[in-house]
């Protein structure tokens, strides 16, 4: 029985009667009531509604009356079989005495990200042939298992109040120990608890430190090409985002840089470019930072993912004022889907990025957060990523080699690793309408426009990634796109 269906206003002109006989014959009408549905009797309704139960009778009455109602003996009021077959469909039904909606939302909109230009996935990728898609995971290379028993542990009765109850602010303690004593050391990062938190994923970090750092009149930096999701971010909350250049070491180091209050940069493995940022570049840019007082936020981009060379310190390991903010993510190495990240930066600043987190969403799901504690505690995650480096290296050769055989000096190599290659057509290439054709054969690619904040920026650029594509399916898929590519 639906209690919730009718409300009457006292100072109505309109009877208590008439609006309770109304209500109801608006919501047959618009079909909000099934065929046959109970409806609450009449003394409920009176209680409901606080009026006399005999107000509640002769409405109900009415609606017998009219076909509206049937009466059923010891059983109650029901909608009618009648009142269904005359009623109108529920989305041209207009009920009766309310005029059509005549707000101007669009007005009293604030900001509208809707108009953005954003990356664009399609959800059904698994169905490709050859999806050269990025951020998604081989199913097969996940540890179902373990992490199947690592959830059964972290909903089990031992830690039941650790993820029912309501946490307001705060952060499992188990995965902020994970982050500080497994994650952090292997970048040369050292933090406190204080100096860590838990976010939705990177792309949550970014936006409350956006909130936090940046006001209409900051200055901005980040590479071109880069991050469009960050840089969106960033033009919602100041018109002045500055576009600094990449080149073959990554972020340039220019007069550009030093007219900004903040800089957002991916050293580790610049997106989507797959460069790395050398030692000698990186401590060039701190040099600057400290000279200009810029402060940097580092997206430790796929740092998990370099199985080429030795890894190269973190900015915010070589950084010894404080002025690099740390941004780093759970979910491209264990799946996308957990949106679990963290961020590094002084007490101060996680105080009160932690404040406004609550705001938005209090904490990020406890459940999950034990779940990967477990995960990284006993050994899982490592192991996980020795696995993924295995698997990547053979695909990021087999890639590189396809892609030297069908589309010559289209890519460098990327010499971190990492799961894409950035590709670089013909001028005349235009990476959108290609990506349409790839589509109709079964390839998907990412088309490379979308990285350029830039409104000339070029068009012949795109991607491929490897993380979520069978190895036997790269080399065809690679052709399939060359046949594309020289038409």
């Amino acid at each position: 029985m639906r209690d919730w269906l009718v409300h009457i206003r006292r100072n109505e002109h309109a009877s208590l009667q008439t609006q309770i006989r109304e209500a109801l014959v608006s919501a047959i009408l618009d079909g909000q009531l099934a065929r046959e549905e109970p409806i609450p009797s009449t003394r409920k309704m009176a209680k409901s509604l606080g009026v006399s139960r005999n107000t509640v009778v002769l409405a109900y009455q009415g609606l017998l009356d009219d076909g509206y109602l049937m009466a059923r003996e010891r059983s109650g009021y029901y909608v009618s079989e009648k009142a269904i077959e005359t009623a109108a469909p529920p989305k041209l039904a207009v009920k009766q005495g309310h005029a059509a909606p005549s707000i101007d939302w669009s007005r009293r909109l604030t900001m509208r990200p809707a108009a953005q230009a954003n990356v664009s996935k399609p959800l059904d990728w698994q169905s490709y042939p050859y999806p050269f898609i990025y951020g998604q995971v081989d199913h097969n290379l996940f540890p179902l298992a373990e992490w199947r028993d690592c959830a059964r542990q972290a909903l089990g009765k031992k830690w039941l109040g650790s993820w029912t109850n309501d946490t307001w602010a705060h952060d499992d303690p188990l995965l902020v120990e994970q982050i500080r004593r497994r994650i952090l050391p292997r970048r040369g990062i050292m933090a406190n608890d204080d100096e860590i938190l838990v976010t939705l994923g990177a792309q949550n970090a970014l936006y409350l430190l956006t909130a936090l750092l940046v006001s209409p009149k900051t200055q901005v930096g980040m590479e071109e090409p880069g991050y469009p999701d960050v840089r969106n971010i960033f033009s919602l909350s100041t018109p002045n985002v500055a576009l600094l250049p990449v080149d073959e070491k990554g972020l340039v180091p220019s007069d550009a840089f030093n007219a900004c209050d903040i800089v957002f940069t991916t050293p580790s493995h610049q997106f989507p470019t797959t460069v790395t940022m050398p030692l000698e570049r990186r401590l060039e840019l701190l040099k600057r930072a400290a000279r200009h007082d810029v402060l940097i936020i580092e997206d430790d981009y796929e740092f998990e993912t370099n199985y080429v060379n030795e890894p190269c310190p973190a900015l915010k390991s070589l950084d010894d004022e404080g002025r690099v903010v740390y941004v780093g993510s759970l979910s491209k190495t264990l799946f996308p889907g957990l949106r679990l990240g963290f961020l590094v930066a002084p007490a101060n600043v996680v105080a009160q990025a932690r404040a406004l987190r609550r705001l938005m969403v209090r904490h990020a799901p406890n459940n999950n957060q034990r779940t990967a504690a477990l995960f990284l505690s006993l050994g899982h995650h490592d192991t996980l990523i020795r696995r993924l480096h295995r698997a990547y290296r053979s695909r990021w050769e087999v890639m590189g080699e396809a892609l030297n055989r069908h589309l010559p000096d289209a890519s460098r190599v990327p010499s971190f690793g990492g799961t894409s290659f950035w590709v670089k057509g013909p001028q005349r290439l235009d990476s959108d309408e290609l990506a349409r054709a790839a589509a109709a054969r079964g390839v998907l690619i990412e088309a490379g426009r979308i990285a350029f904040g830039a409104p000339e920026a070029p068009r012949n650029f795109y991607r491929l990634a490897f993380s979520s594509i069978d190895e036997s399916k790269i080399e065809p898929g690679i052709r399939i796109l060359s046949e594309l590519v020289g038409r």
